[in-house]
Protein backbone atom coordinates (compact mmCIF):
# COMPACT_ATOMS: atom_id res chain seq x y z
CA UNK A 1 0.00 0.00 0.00
CA UNK A 2 1.02 3.55 -0.77
CA UNK A 3 3.01 5.60 2.11
CA UNK A 4 0.82 8.62 2.94
CA UNK A 5 3.85 9.71 5.53
CA UNK A 6 4.21 13.32 4.66
CA UNK A 7 2.32 13.97 2.02
CA UNK A 8 0.36 17.47 1.76
CA UNK A 9 -2.42 16.41 -0.24
CA UNK A 10 -6.04 16.72 0.10
CA UNK A 11 -8.39 13.88 1.92
CA UNK A 12 -10.99 11.69 0.61
CA UNK A 13 -12.63 10.15 3.32
CA UNK A 14 -15.38 7.93 3.35
CA UNK A 15 -19.23 9.27 3.28
CA UNK A 16 -21.06 7.51 5.96
CA UNK A 17 -24.64 8.20 7.60
CA UNK A 18 -24.13 11.86 7.38
CA UNK A 19 -20.57 12.11 7.99
CA UNK A 20 -16.88 12.10 6.82
CA UNK A 21 -15.12 9.43 8.01
CA UNK A 22 -12.08 7.47 7.97
CA UNK A 23 -11.72 3.52 7.17
CA UNK A 24 -12.61 1.06 10.32
CA UNK A 25 -8.30 0.34 9.63
CA UNK A 26 -7.26 4.00 8.85
CA UNK A 27 -6.07 3.01 5.60
CA UNK A 28 -5.98 5.63 2.59
CA UNK A 29 -3.78 5.43 -0.61
CA UNK A 30 -2.64 8.19 -2.73
CA UNK A 31 -4.39 9.07 -6.13
CA UNK A 32 -1.45 10.51 -8.68
CA UNK A 33 -2.33 12.29 -11.87
CA UNK A 34 -0.65 9.76 -14.06
CA UNK A 35 0.48 11.71 -16.57
CA UNK A 36 2.93 13.75 -14.50
CA UNK A 37 2.94 12.11 -10.64
CA UNK A 38 1.55 14.89 -9.25
CA UNK A 39 -0.55 13.69 -6.15
CA UNK A 40 -3.41 14.20 -5.86
CA UNK A 41 -4.95 13.35 -3.08
CA UNK A 42 -5.42 10.53 -0.04
CA UNK A 43 -8.10 8.69 -0.34
CA UNK A 44 -9.49 6.71 2.44
CA UNK A 45 -9.37 2.35 1.33
CA UNK A 46 -12.25 1.07 2.37
CA UNK A 47 -12.60 -2.37 3.51
CA UNK A 48 -15.86 -5.25 3.63
CA UNK A 49 -16.46 -3.56 7.11
CA UNK A 50 -16.42 -0.33 5.80
CA UNK A 51 -18.52 -1.31 3.35
CA UNK A 52 -21.34 -2.93 5.24
CA UNK A 53 -21.61 0.15 7.81
CA UNK A 54 -22.21 2.04 4.51
CA UNK A 55 -24.92 -0.15 3.61
CA UNK A 56 -26.50 -0.45 7.04
CA UNK A 57 -26.42 3.94 7.17
CA UNK A 58 -28.40 3.51 3.56
CA UNK A 59 -31.16 0.67 5.22
CA UNK A 60 -31.55 3.46 8.52
CA UNK A 61 -32.40 6.21 6.08
CA UNK A 62 -34.29 4.52 3.44
CA UNK A 63 -37.45 4.89 6.12
CA UNK A 64 -36.77 9.08 5.99
CA UNK A 65 -35.93 9.78 2.53
CA UNK A 66 -38.45 7.56 1.04
CA UNK A 67 -41.13 9.65 3.49
CA UNK A 68 -40.35 13.07 1.84
CA UNK A 69 -42.57 14.27 -0.40
CA UNK A 70 -41.81 13.95 -4.08
CA UNK A 71 -41.81 17.79 -4.13
CA UNK A 72 -39.02 18.11 -1.51
CA UNK A 73 -36.71 15.12 -3.28
CA UNK A 74 -37.08 17.35 -6.10
CA UNK A 75 -35.72 20.35 -4.10
CA UNK A 76 -32.74 18.45 -3.23
CA UNK A 77 -32.02 16.64 -6.51
CA UNK A 78 -32.55 20.21 -8.40
CA UNK A 79 -30.51 22.61 -5.98
CA UNK A 80 -27.84 19.61 -6.08
CA UNK A 81 -27.69 19.77 -9.94
CA UNK A 82 -27.28 23.48 -9.58
CA UNK A 83 -24.13 22.91 -6.98
CA UNK A 84 -22.94 20.74 -9.76
CA UNK A 85 -23.09 23.77 -12.49
CA UNK A 86 -21.40 26.04 -9.51
CA UNK A 87 -18.50 23.95 -9.13
CA UNK A 88 -18.41 23.08 -12.58
CA UNK A 89 -14.79 24.43 -13.38
CA UNK A 90 -13.40 23.02 -10.27
CA UNK A 91 -14.83 19.99 -10.86
CA UNK A 92 -13.87 19.67 -14.30
CA UNK A 93 -10.10 20.22 -13.45
CA UNK A 94 -10.35 17.73 -10.96
CA UNK A 95 -12.09 15.07 -13.80
CA UNK A 96 -9.30 15.95 -16.08
CA UNK A 97 -6.08 15.73 -13.88
CA UNK A 98 -7.53 11.76 -12.68
CA UNK A 99 -8.01 10.44 -16.01
CA UNK A 100 -6.73 12.69 -18.21
CA UNK A 101 -9.31 13.54 -20.31
CA UNK A 102 -9.56 16.66 -22.63
CA UNK A 103 -11.16 20.01 -20.95
CA UNK A 104 -14.23 19.27 -23.61
CA UNK A 105 -15.00 16.23 -22.66
CA UNK A 106 -14.56 17.00 -19.14
CA UNK A 107 -17.02 20.41 -19.20
CA UNK A 108 -19.77 18.04 -21.18
CA UNK A 109 -19.59 16.01 -18.71
CA UNK A 110 -20.52 18.45 -16.33
CA UNK A 111 -23.31 19.14 -18.12
CA UNK A 112 -24.72 16.14 -19.01
CA UNK A 113 -24.47 15.48 -15.12
CA UNK A 114 -26.69 18.73 -14.47
CA UNK A 115 -29.06 16.98 -16.83
CA UNK A 116 -29.56 13.83 -15.40
CA UNK A 117 -30.11 15.37 -11.62
CA UNK A 118 -32.67 17.71 -13.01
CA UNK A 119 -34.43 15.04 -15.11
CA UNK A 120 -34.56 12.58 -11.87
CA UNK A 121 -36.29 15.92 -10.02
CA UNK A 122 -38.43 15.54 -12.94
CA UNK A 123 -39.47 12.24 -12.53
CA UNK A 124 -40.15 12.42 -8.58
CA UNK A 125 -43.82 11.82 -9.46
CA UNK A 126 -43.33 8.81 -12.07
CA UNK A 127 -44.51 6.23 -9.66
CA UNK A 128 -47.99 6.80 -10.14
CA UNK A 129 -50.32 4.06 -9.82
CA UNK A 130 -52.68 1.96 -11.71
CA UNK A 131 -56.30 0.74 -10.83
CA UNK A 132 -56.93 -2.73 -12.21
CA UNK A 133 -60.73 -3.90 -12.79
CA UNK A 134 -61.41 -7.41 -10.58
CA UNK A 135 -63.25 -9.69 -11.35
CA UNK A 136 -64.44 -9.93 -7.89
CA UNK A 137 -67.65 -7.58 -6.64
CA UNK A 138 -66.11 -4.89 -4.75
CA UNK A 139 -63.08 -5.30 -5.18
CA UNK A 140 -60.78 -2.17 -6.23
CA UNK A 141 -57.19 -3.59 -7.40
CA UNK A 142 -53.96 -1.62 -7.26
CA UNK A 143 -50.80 -1.72 -8.63
CA UNK A 144 -48.46 0.68 -6.88
CA UNK A 145 -45.12 1.65 -7.09
CA UNK A 146 -42.88 1.62 -4.23
CA UNK A 147 -38.88 2.20 -3.53
CA UNK A 148 -37.08 -0.92 -3.27
CA UNK A 149 -35.02 0.38 -0.04
CA UNK A 150 -30.91 0.72 -0.72
CA UNK A 151 -29.60 0.66 -4.17
CA UNK A 152 -25.66 -0.02 -4.23
CA UNK A 153 -24.31 2.30 -7.63
CA UNK A 154 -20.84 1.01 -8.92
CA UNK A 155 -19.44 4.18 -11.29
CA UNK A 156 -16.33 3.65 -13.45
CA UNK A 157 -13.68 6.38 -14.57
CA UNK A 158 -14.31 7.15 -18.65
CA UNK A 159 -17.58 9.31 -17.80
CA UNK A 160 -16.86 9.81 -13.97
CA UNK A 161 -19.63 12.38 -13.75
CA UNK A 162 -21.90 11.34 -16.13
CA UNK A 163 -21.72 7.40 -14.84
CA UNK A 164 -21.24 8.86 -11.18
CA UNK A 165 -24.45 10.53 -11.77
CA UNK A 166 -26.79 8.25 -13.31
CA UNK A 167 -25.93 5.73 -10.80
CA UNK A 168 -27.86 7.08 -8.15
CA UNK A 169 -29.87 9.89 -9.35
CA UNK A 170 -32.83 8.30 -10.51
CA UNK A 171 -32.98 5.44 -7.55
CA UNK A 172 -33.23 8.76 -5.61
CA UNK A 173 -35.60 10.07 -7.42
CA UNK A 174 -38.30 7.15 -6.70
CA UNK A 175 -37.25 7.51 -3.14
CA UNK A 176 -34.31 4.83 -2.54
CA UNK A 177 -31.13 5.59 -0.11
CA UNK A 178 -28.06 4.86 -2.29
CA UNK A 179 -24.30 3.78 -2.04
CA UNK A 180 -22.09 4.60 -4.81
CA UNK A 181 -18.95 3.07 -4.88
CA UNK A 182 -16.88 5.22 -6.60
CA UNK A 183 -14.04 4.27 -9.42
CA UNK A 184 -10.40 3.55 -8.03
CA UNK A 185 -9.37 6.05 -11.11
CA UNK A 186 -11.56 8.77 -10.17
CA UNK A 187 -12.38 8.87 -5.90
CA UNK A 188 -11.99 12.88 -5.93
CA UNK A 189 -14.62 13.33 -8.95
CA UNK A 190 -16.83 10.51 -7.40
CA UNK A 191 -16.83 12.39 -4.09
CA UNK A 192 -17.77 15.42 -5.41
CA UNK A 193 -20.60 14.68 -6.87
CA UNK A 194 -21.86 12.59 -3.05
CA UNK A 195 -20.94 16.02 -1.89
CA UNK A 196 -23.12 18.27 -4.11
CA UNK A 197 -26.15 15.72 -2.76
CA UNK A 198 -25.48 16.62 0.81
CA UNK A 199 -25.07 19.84 0.22
CA UNK A 200 -28.49 19.79 -1.60
CA UNK A 201 -29.64 19.03 1.63
CA UNK A 202 -29.70 15.01 1.75
CA UNK A 203 -30.49 13.55 4.85
CA UNK A 204 -27.96 11.48 6.52
CA UNK A 205 -27.67 8.22 5.54
CA UNK A 206 -29.33 8.97 2.04
CA UNK A 207 -25.95 9.14 0.12
CA UNK A 208 -22.91 7.53 1.05
CA UNK A 209 -19.52 6.75 -0.63
CA UNK A 210 -17.17 4.44 -0.77
CA UNK A 211 -13.71 4.73 -1.94
CA UNK A 212 -11.09 1.72 -2.08
CA UNK A 213 -7.46 0.26 -3.30
CA UNK A 214 -7.65 -1.48 -6.23
CA UNK A 215 -6.69 -4.85 -4.60
CA UNK A 216 -10.09 -4.68 -2.37
CA UNK A 217 -12.41 -3.86 -5.01
CA UNK A 218 -13.67 -7.10 -5.59
CA UNK A 219 -14.21 -8.27 -1.33
CA UNK A 220 -15.99 -4.69 -1.08
CA UNK A 221 -18.05 -5.42 -4.08
CA UNK A 222 -19.24 -8.52 -2.59
CA UNK A 223 -19.59 -7.00 0.99
CA UNK A 224 -22.05 -4.44 -0.77
CA UNK A 225 -23.67 -6.79 -2.50
CA UNK A 226 -24.23 -9.41 0.25
CA UNK A 227 -25.52 -6.95 2.46
CA UNK A 228 -29.29 -8.10 3.07
CA UNK A 229 -30.72 -4.19 2.70
CA UNK A 230 -29.18 -4.13 -0.88
CA UNK A 231 -32.24 -4.95 -2.56
CA UNK A 232 -30.57 -3.35 -6.04
CA UNK A 233 -26.73 -3.04 -7.81
CA UNK A 234 -26.19 -0.97 -10.76
CA UNK A 235 -22.98 -1.60 -12.68
CA UNK A 236 -21.40 0.13 -15.54
CA UNK A 237 -18.24 -1.06 -16.88
CA UNK A 238 -16.76 -3.77 -18.52
CA UNK A 239 -18.07 -7.50 -19.50
CA UNK A 240 -15.98 -9.78 -17.81
CA UNK A 241 -16.61 -7.47 -14.35
CA UNK A 242 -20.26 -7.31 -15.22
CA UNK A 243 -20.55 -11.15 -15.55
CA UNK A 244 -19.38 -11.55 -11.72
CA UNK A 245 -21.16 -9.19 -10.39
CA UNK A 246 -24.44 -9.93 -11.77
CA UNK A 247 -23.50 -13.99 -10.75
CA UNK A 248 -23.22 -12.53 -7.13
CA UNK A 249 -26.24 -10.64 -7.00
CA UNK A 250 -28.05 -13.14 -8.51
CA UNK A 251 -26.48 -15.71 -5.46
CA UNK A 252 -28.24 -13.02 -3.26
CA UNK A 253 -31.51 -12.98 -5.40
CA UNK A 254 -30.47 -8.96 -5.56
CA UNK A 255 -31.62 -7.26 -9.06
CA UNK A 256 -29.04 -6.14 -10.89
CA UNK A 257 -28.45 -3.20 -14.06
CA UNK A 258 -25.71 -4.16 -15.71
CA UNK A 259 -24.28 -1.81 -18.78
CA UNK A 260 -21.08 -3.26 -19.97
CA UNK A 261 -18.67 -3.13 -23.07
CA UNK A 262 -19.77 -2.41 -26.20
CA UNK A 263 -18.07 -2.81 -30.10
CA UNK A 264 -20.45 -0.71 -32.01
CA UNK A 265 -20.80 -1.04 -35.54
CA UNK A 266 -21.20 2.17 -37.68
CA UNK A 267 -22.54 1.16 -40.96
CA UNK A 268 -21.71 3.16 -43.55
CA UNK A 269 -24.19 1.87 -47.00
CA UNK A 270 -23.22 3.30 -50.69
CA UNK A 271 -25.81 5.98 -50.86
CA UNK A 272 -24.88 8.12 -47.87
CA UNK A 273 -23.44 11.37 -47.47
CA UNK A 274 -20.27 10.60 -46.86
CA UNK A 275 -18.79 13.87 -45.38
CA UNK A 276 -21.34 13.52 -42.42
CA UNK A 277 -20.12 9.75 -42.24
CA UNK A 278 -16.90 10.41 -41.47
CA UNK A 279 -17.28 13.84 -39.30
CA UNK A 280 -19.54 11.16 -36.82
CA UNK A 281 -17.53 8.35 -37.61
CA UNK A 282 -14.45 10.81 -36.31
CA UNK A 283 -16.37 11.65 -33.69
CA UNK A 284 -17.76 8.57 -32.32
CA UNK A 285 -14.34 6.73 -32.73
CA UNK A 286 -11.96 9.12 -31.18
CA UNK A 287 -14.29 11.68 -28.49
CA UNK A 288 -12.26 10.84 -25.05
CA UNK A 289 -9.34 8.73 -26.96
CA UNK A 290 -12.05 6.14 -27.74
CA UNK A 291 -12.65 5.31 -24.27
CA UNK A 292 -16.27 5.72 -24.30
CA UNK A 293 -18.77 2.46 -24.02
CA UNK A 294 -20.90 3.85 -27.17
CA UNK A 295 -17.14 4.53 -28.75
CA UNK A 296 -17.55 3.71 -32.68
CA UNK A 297 -15.38 0.13 -33.08
CA UNK A 298 -16.24 -0.89 -36.26
CA UNK A 299 -16.65 1.01 -39.58
CA UNK A 300 -18.52 -1.54 -41.92
CA UNK A 301 -18.22 0.74 -45.63
CA UNK A 302 -19.80 -0.58 -48.74
CA UNK A 303 -17.39 -1.71 -50.96
CA UNK A 304 -18.44 0.78 -53.38
CA UNK A 305 -17.66 3.87 -51.34
CA UNK A 306 -14.85 2.52 -49.10
CA UNK A 307 -12.29 3.76 -50.49
CA UNK A 308 -13.59 7.76 -50.67
CA UNK A 309 -14.63 7.16 -47.17
CA UNK A 310 -11.10 5.96 -45.88
CA UNK A 311 -10.20 9.17 -47.68
CA UNK A 312 -12.35 11.21 -45.63
CA UNK A 313 -11.78 9.89 -42.35
CA UNK A 314 -8.26 9.96 -42.67
CA UNK A 315 -8.07 13.78 -43.29
CA UNK A 316 -10.43 14.52 -40.20
CA UNK A 317 -7.87 11.77 -37.95
CA UNK A 318 -4.85 13.73 -39.02
CA UNK A 319 -6.28 17.03 -38.15
CA UNK A 320 -6.60 16.20 -34.82
CA UNK A 321 -5.05 17.59 -32.15
CA UNK A 322 -3.37 14.77 -29.45
CA UNK A 323 -1.07 16.52 -26.52
CA UNK A 324 -1.99 18.31 -22.78
CA UNK A 325 -5.24 18.06 -22.18
CA UNK A 326 -5.49 21.35 -20.29
CA UNK A 327 -4.82 23.09 -23.39
CA UNK A 328 -8.34 24.10 -24.89
CA UNK A 329 -6.96 22.92 -28.38
CA UNK A 330 -6.17 19.79 -27.20
CA UNK A 331 -9.06 17.10 -28.79
CA UNK A 332 -7.22 13.98 -27.64
CA UNK A 333 -5.45 13.73 -24.71
CA UNK A 334 -3.38 10.37 -23.30
CA UNK A 335 -5.08 6.99 -22.39
CA UNK A 336 -6.14 6.28 -19.06
CA UNK A 337 -2.95 4.15 -17.73
CA UNK A 338 -0.30 2.18 -19.64
CA UNK A 339 -2.13 -1.21 -20.11
CA UNK A 340 -4.54 0.54 -22.07
CA UNK A 341 -1.73 1.72 -24.75
CA UNK A 342 -0.41 -1.54 -24.26
CA UNK A 343 -4.03 -3.27 -25.17
CA UNK A 344 -4.63 -0.49 -28.38
CA UNK A 345 -0.89 -1.48 -29.25
CA UNK A 346 -1.25 -4.94 -29.40
CA UNK A 347 -4.74 -4.81 -31.04
CA UNK A 348 -2.85 -2.60 -33.98
CA UNK A 349 -0.06 -4.83 -34.50
CA UNK A 350 -2.47 -7.80 -34.53
CA UNK A 351 -4.13 -6.23 -37.32
CA UNK A 352 -1.57 -5.61 -39.12
CA UNK A 353 -0.07 -8.81 -39.06
CA UNK A 354 -3.43 -10.05 -40.69
CA UNK A 355 -3.15 -8.15 -43.48
CA UNK A 356 -4.55 -4.13 -42.15
CA UNK A 357 -2.86 -1.30 -43.31
CA UNK A 358 -2.77 1.62 -40.96
CA UNK A 359 -3.85 4.97 -43.16
CA UNK A 360 -2.58 6.92 -40.11
CA UNK A 361 -1.34 6.78 -36.53
CA UNK A 362 -0.30 3.20 -35.05
CA UNK A 363 2.17 4.38 -32.85
CA UNK A 364 2.28 4.95 -28.88
CA UNK A 365 3.97 7.84 -27.94
CA UNK A 366 3.95 7.51 -23.73
CA UNK A 367 0.34 7.29 -22.73
CA UNK A 368 -0.92 9.03 -25.94
CA UNK A 369 -1.89 6.96 -29.07
CA UNK A 370 -2.88 9.14 -31.85
CA UNK A 371 -6.00 8.61 -33.72
CA UNK A 372 -5.48 5.46 -35.98
CA UNK A 373 -7.48 4.33 -39.39
CA UNK A 374 -7.24 1.03 -40.51
CA UNK A 375 -8.41 -0.47 -43.51
CA UNK A 376 -8.26 -3.58 -44.80
CA UNK A 377 -9.29 -5.53 -41.65
CA UNK A 378 -10.69 -9.20 -41.56
CA UNK A 379 -12.40 -11.33 -39.33
CA UNK A 380 -8.99 -13.06 -38.42
CA UNK A 381 -7.88 -10.08 -36.73
CA UNK A 382 -8.32 -9.67 -32.76
CA UNK A 383 -9.85 -6.02 -33.28
CA UNK A 384 -12.81 -7.20 -35.26
CA UNK A 385 -14.18 -8.74 -31.93
CA UNK A 386 -12.38 -7.63 -29.24
CA UNK A 387 -13.36 -4.45 -27.52
CA UNK A 388 -10.32 -1.81 -28.30
CA UNK A 389 -11.20 1.30 -25.78
CA UNK A 390 -8.60 3.09 -27.75
CA UNK A 391 -8.59 5.57 -30.61
CA UNK A 392 -8.97 3.16 -33.55
CA UNK A 393 -10.70 3.26 -36.38
CA UNK A 394 -11.07 -0.43 -37.64
CA UNK A 395 -12.62 -0.56 -41.23
CA UNK A 396 -14.55 -3.24 -42.59
CA UNK A 397 -15.51 -3.51 -46.28
CA UNK A 398 -19.18 -5.39 -47.42
CA UNK A 399 -20.90 -6.10 -50.08
CA UNK A 400 -24.47 -4.76 -49.74
CA UNK A 401 -26.62 -4.64 -47.29
CA UNK A 402 -27.48 -8.14 -46.22
CA UNK A 403 -23.57 -8.20 -46.04
CA UNK A 404 -23.17 -4.73 -43.82
CA UNK A 405 -25.97 -6.17 -41.36
CA UNK A 406 -24.46 -9.55 -41.03
CA UNK A 407 -20.93 -8.24 -39.78
CA UNK A 408 -22.79 -5.51 -37.80
CA UNK A 409 -24.77 -8.53 -35.55
CA UNK A 410 -21.16 -10.78 -35.78
CA UNK A 411 -20.64 -9.60 -32.58
CA UNK A 412 -21.32 -10.33 -28.83
CA UNK A 413 -21.71 -7.47 -27.98
CA UNK A 414 -24.35 -4.86 -28.62
CA UNK A 415 -24.90 -1.45 -27.15
CA UNK A 416 -24.76 1.50 -29.80
CA UNK A 417 -24.92 0.90 -33.03
CA UNK A 418 -24.96 3.73 -36.10
CA UNK A 419 -26.52 3.40 -39.94
CA UNK A 420 -25.98 6.34 -42.58
CA UNK A 421 -27.67 6.38 -45.61
CA UNK A 422 -29.46 8.84 -47.87
CA UNK A 423 -32.65 6.97 -47.60
CA UNK A 424 -34.26 7.51 -44.08
CA UNK A 425 -36.63 4.70 -44.65
CA UNK A 426 -34.08 2.25 -45.54
CA UNK A 427 -32.07 3.39 -42.77
CA UNK A 428 -34.83 2.26 -40.21
CA UNK A 429 -35.62 -0.60 -41.62
CA UNK A 430 -31.53 -1.41 -41.43
CA UNK A 431 -31.73 -0.48 -37.91
CA UNK A 432 -34.15 -2.38 -37.12
CA UNK A 433 -32.37 -5.49 -38.12
CA UNK A 434 -29.46 -4.56 -35.97
CA UNK A 435 -28.95 -6.29 -32.31
CA UNK A 436 -28.50 -3.88 -30.25
CA UNK A 437 -30.38 -1.49 -27.29
CA UNK A 438 -29.57 1.78 -29.35
CA UNK A 439 -29.33 2.69 -33.07
CA UNK A 440 -28.84 5.71 -34.47
CA UNK A 441 -29.34 6.92 -38.17
CA UNK A 442 -27.66 9.48 -39.78
CA UNK A 443 -26.07 10.38 -36.36
CA UNK A 444 -22.98 8.99 -34.42
CA UNK A 445 -22.64 5.97 -31.93
CA UNK A 446 -22.07 8.25 -28.98
CA UNK A 447 -24.69 10.07 -27.90
CA UNK A 448 -26.85 10.20 -24.84
CA UNK A 449 -29.31 12.44 -23.48
CA UNK A 450 -30.40 12.69 -19.38
CA UNK A 451 -34.36 11.49 -20.56
CA UNK A 452 -33.54 8.75 -23.50
CA UNK A 453 -33.48 4.72 -22.70
CA UNK A 454 -30.02 3.57 -22.47
CA UNK A 455 -28.94 0.31 -22.16
CA UNK A 456 -27.57 -2.89 -24.10
CA UNK A 457 -28.54 -6.53 -25.10
CA UNK A 458 -26.40 -9.26 -25.47
CA UNK A 459 -22.87 -9.39 -23.46
CA UNK A 460 -23.26 -5.42 -23.52
CA UNK A 461 -25.90 -5.93 -20.44
CA UNK A 462 -29.41 -5.61 -19.58
CA UNK A 463 -31.79 -3.48 -17.78
CA UNK A 464 -32.03 0.63 -18.78
CA UNK A 465 -30.62 3.50 -17.47
CA UNK A 466 -32.64 6.85 -18.09
CA UNK A 467 -36.17 9.02 -16.90
CA UNK A 468 -39.10 6.95 -16.72
CA UNK A 469 -36.87 3.75 -18.36
CA UNK A 470 -35.56 3.83 -14.74
CA UNK A 471 -38.70 3.14 -13.23
CA UNK A 472 -38.63 -0.39 -13.62
CA UNK A 473 -35.59 -0.93 -13.01
CA UNK A 474 -35.68 0.90 -9.14
CA UNK A 475 -38.89 0.50 -8.09
CA UNK A 476 -41.05 -2.52 -7.27
CA UNK A 477 -44.42 -3.15 -8.65
CA UNK A 478 -47.00 -3.61 -5.43
CA UNK A 479 -50.55 -5.18 -6.00
CA UNK A 480 -52.83 -3.86 -3.00
CA UNK A 481 -56.71 -4.62 -3.11
CA UNK A 482 -59.11 -3.30 -0.84
CA UNK A 483 -62.69 -5.11 -0.48
CA UNK A 484 -65.80 -3.01 -0.02
CA UNK A 485 -68.78 -5.76 0.06
CA UNK A 486 -69.15 -8.72 1.57
CA UNK A 487 -67.02 -11.86 0.40
CA UNK A 488 -68.06 -15.69 0.10
CA UNK A 489 -65.54 -18.08 0.87
CA UNK A 490 -66.00 -21.52 -0.33
CA UNK A 491 -64.63 -22.79 3.32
Amino acid sequence: MTSIDDIDVAAVGLHIGGAVSDPVDGRYIVKTQRLTGEEIARVAAAGPADATRAAAAAAAAAPVWAGISPAGRRVVLNRAADLLDERGAEISATMGREMGAAAAWCGFNVMLGANMLREAAAQVYATVGQVIPSDVPGLTALAERRPLGVVVGIAPWNAPIILGVRAIAMPLAFGNTVVLKASEETPVTHAAIVQCLVDAGAPAGAVNLITNAADDAAEVVDALIAHPAVRCVNFTGSTRVGRIIGETAGRHLTRSVLELGGKAPFVVLADADLDEAAAAASFGAFMNQGQICMSTERLIVDKAVADRFADKLTERARALVVGDPQDPGTHLGPLVHEAAVAHVDALVTDAVAHGATVLTGGTADGLFYPPTVLTGVGPDARIYTEESFGPVAPIIVVDGVDDAVRVANDSEYGLSAAVFTADVDHGLRVAHRIESGICHVNGATVHDEAHMPFGGVKASGYGRFGSAASLEEFTELRWVTVSSEHRHYPI
